[in-house]
């Protein structure tokens, strides 16, 4: 168990590599990183033994930006016939778990193996219980299965509390119709992984207010709409009607990046397309000066060095709200909705 296999989405995986590899040579675990283009993982060999354990134990997960899930083990070939045998004799080593998630990577061959694993899933649940390998507790491991194809697939375990929040990191979002746009799906996933759902009912009260940066027409506006938070979209765009029908919505024709709130607000959100230096000046400023007390902003990332300018950025941010003498929590992810960007989001402590 001394390979980390990591997911991550198509054309990420050299971000991946260079984020893994940082957080081990500042551990000391010594090993390398591997990945083959718009396959969907990297991997991190360790060259030592307990490394993967010690890089993951040392290392939380949700702080991880590329990486959508993780998992420690080894890679199994698979025979056409008794795979469950076959399973079962490599996880000899491998200590009780306390539940089960089959995975596929995010590629078209993995959308394929998904059917598989579904009826794989029951019989191998069945065999684990059987053989003492499973049974039902969420203080023990995770035991991961990753199939790159039905003769092989990587075996895995992760803690619980240190690994994805959904199998292969994807929430299972449905787009709500009444929607002006697809882009909600974004606002809400980000909800899901920077806020725990019990802090639901506080942070994102009825009654608070926020503003939207480059509101139209109204995706992540109608995701506060739906919390009862009333809302002042900035956008010289045109908003959805409905938004504007229901009561919680003040539409302000003005530009993103010079709007200024008339008072602090509780929460600010932007999904502006813009150069990420600009954009984390202006997160900076909005924090620095207490316009508002949490934020949810995407950074839209440059071609190349995509995981260096995101570091610098969040550097900057840190850096500069330190200056000024705050707390501030900071934390950044590339969300299974985003796709050239990632999602960082803001709290004054």
């Amino acid at each position: 168990m001394n390979t980390l296999l990591l997911h991550c989405r198509p054309g990420f995986e050299g971000e991946v590599c260079a984020e893994i590899a940082e957080h081990a040579a500042h551990l000391d675990v010594a090993g390398y990183s591997k990945a083959k283009p718009h396959s969907a993982c990297a991997e991190f060999v360790c060259s030592e033994p307990g490394g993967a354990e010690r890089l993951m134990r040392k290392v939380r997960f949700s702080q991880l930006i590329f990486p959508r899930q993780w998992a420690r083990g080894e890679f199994v070939e698979l025979p056409e016939s008794d795979r469950i045998g076959v399973l079962l004799e490599a996880l000899a080593g491998y200590p009780v778990c306390g539940s089960l998630w089959l995975e596929v990577l995010d590629t078209n061959e993995g959308k394929e193996l998904s059917t598989f694993c579904r009826k794989f899933e029951k019989p191998l649940r069945s065999a684990l219980i059987k053989a003492g390998k499973l049974k039902d507790d969420a203080q023990l491991p995770r035991l991961l299965l990753t199939f790159r194809s039905g003769r092989q697939a990587f075996v895995g375990m992760a803690e619980s509390n240190n690994s994805a929040l959904w199998p292969m990191g994807i929430p299972r979002l449905k787009f709500p119709r009444e929607a002006p746009s697809r882009s909600t799906l974004k606002l809400e996933e980000a909800w899901h992984h920077f806020i725990p759902r019990a802090d639901w009912d506080k942070r994102l009260a009825p009654g608070m207010t926020a503003v939207d940066l480059g509101a139209a027409p109204g995706g992540w506006t109608w995701q506060l709409v739906q919390r009862e938070i009333k809302v002042t979209a900035v956008d010289n765009g045109p908003m959805a009607e409905s938004l504007m029908y229901s009561g919680f919505v003040e539409h302000q024709r003005a530009d993103g990046f010079t709007f200024k709130p008339r008072r602090p607000v509780n929460w600010m959100v932007c999904d502006i397309v813009e150069k990420p230096a600009r954009t984390a000046a202006m997160i900076e400023t909005w924090l620095g000066e207490g316009w508002c007390q949490e934020a949810v902003v995407n950074l839209k990332l440059p071609m190349k060095q995509r995981y260096a300018e995101v570091r610098k950025l969040l550097a900057r941010i840190d850096d500069g709200l330190k200056g000024r003498g705050l707390k501030v929590f900071i934390g950044c992810k590339q969300l299974y909705h985003d796709r050239e960007e990632v999602t960082c989001h803001l709290r004054r402590l």
